[in-house]
């Protein structure tokens, strides 16, 4: 559980950081391991470990950056924030007999735009700024609302984030499998131990 601890305390730290200075650099503003955590969980942690650790990093920094910027704790589109993280984290279940890169390349493409059009539909419906039309919908796919960062930017810094972090962390584990002792050379079945 030391590495699950670990990853939950650096994710969360990330979070909070770049919400802190996100205004001013825009390629902080989604760029985050979450959605590579929620995919590639699986892989090492146990089916329990893995849908609850990202929905975890969430909560704890939600509930730094909401208090800090003054926002509602639950809102809507919180909620759908959280079921659309829980998908991407339902997808890497369904991965975690596979270890192809280009499957979880793929699978990250998809996660980073299922959560992209589940949150800013969610936005569109509960934002009195949009227009409830297919014209307010694609404002809130592409430029958002006035006075805010372009919601495509967000979109993009997903996509690449995503997209690095899962590489990152397939790497690793492939890295990690290579430089094992000859007996445990092999990668265990995730959530067991290599001796079970």
């Amino acid at each position: 559980m030391r590495p699950a601890f670990t990853l939950l305390v650096a994710a969360v730290l990330h979070r909070i950081l770049a919400g802190y200075h996100g205004a001013e650099n825009s390629w902080l503003l989604n760029f985050s391991p979450l959605a590579a955590i929620a995919l590639c969980g699986p892989l090492v942690f146990p089916r329990r470990v893995a849908l609850i650790l990202p929905l975890a990093i969430l909560l704890l920094s939600d509930l730094v950056l909401n208090f800090h910027f003054g926002a509602a704790l639950i809102t809507g589109e919180m909620l759908a924030r959280y079921g659309a993280l829980a998908l991407v984290a339902l997808l890497g279940l369904r991965l975690r007999d596979t270890r192809r890169v280009g499957t979880f390349l793929l699978a990250s493409l998809a996660g980073s735009t299922g959560f992209y059009l589940i949150t800013n539909t969610v936005s569109w419906l509960t934002a009195p700024g949009y227009a409830k039309t297919v014209a307010g919908w694609g404002q809130a796919l592409t430029v958002g609302l006035p006075g805010y960062l372009p919601t495509w930017m967000f979109f993009r810094n997903s996509l690449v984030s995503d997209a690095c972090f899962t590489l990152a962390f397939i790497g690793c584990l492939a890295l990690a499998s290579r430089t094992a002792p000859a007996k445990d050379s092999e990668m265990p079945p995730c959530g067991k131990p290599a001796n079970a």
